[in-house]
């Protein structure tokens, strides 16, 4: 996934076999009637026995877990993107399954965060990715959605997470527009590249390159 629109189905279907294309088209159906689990869950957990009950889960979310083992790794961000799509996964599914999911599903949460959440209330995922070394992970919490949301305290520290895990800065979405004037990004970043060469340890040629953005390196 590069493109900042979510997928579709007519996207994904040519590089997908049949047996894939009928998997997916099942997927979808299941998602589209997320609501209506939903709903029975919500009445489930709301019977007169006090007995607690704990949520099914919707098959559509089995589905979403399973994405990579029917479509092939190199389709399953857009799948499972297209799922949360079809499913209006709201925040609270969104933050769930990012919590309960493994690196690559926690990977497609924040791949579609720009496409189901409007204000900053995803920004706890976004934080929550770029505290790991897992450098897909770092990669897709940098994206559409943090440049909109993340304050310039954050902005700059996911910059120098990305040179710190040797993520390219090329996947900071909106790198040049907010790098440029950024005379404190500058700062942070001559000295990170101050303590490498202290340090005896190579200055990423990525380091040199935002700087150069900010319009501050001398």
């Amino acid at each position: 996934m590069t493109s900042n629109q979510p997928p579709t189905r007519e996207d994904l279907a040519p590089g997908l076999d049949a047996a894939a294309r009928a998997w997916l088209d099942t997927a979808l159906a299941e998602a589209a009637d997320a609501a209506a689990y939903a709903a029975v869950d919500a009445g489930r957990t709301g019977e007169s026995d006090n007995v607690a009950v704990a949520p099914a889960v919707a098959p559509w979310e089995l589905r979403f877990a399973a994405a990579g083992r029917h479509c092939g790794q190199e389709h399953a961000d857009s799948v499972r993107v297209l799922l949360l799509q079809r499913a209006r996964a709201d925040l609270t599914v969104l933050t769930r399954l990012y919590h309960q999911g493994t690196a690559a599903e926690r990977r497609a949460v924040l791949l579609a965060l720009p496409h189901r959440v409007t204000g900053p209330g995803a920004l706890p995922l976004i934080e929550d990715a770029l505290r790991t070394n897992d450098t897909r992970l770092v990669a897709a919490a940098v994206g559409p959605y943090a440049a909109a949301h993340l304050d310039s305290h954050g902005w700059r520290h996911a910059i120098l997470k990305c040179l710190f895990t040797e993520v390219p800065v090329t996947a900071v979405d909106g790198l040049e527009r907010r790098a440029h004037g950024d005379a404190e990004l500058a700062r942070m970043l001559a000295d990170f590249a101050a303590e490498r060469t202290a340090a005896g340890r190579p200055v990423p040629a990525d380091l040199h390159h935002a700087l150069n953005l900010t319009g501050e390196e001398s």
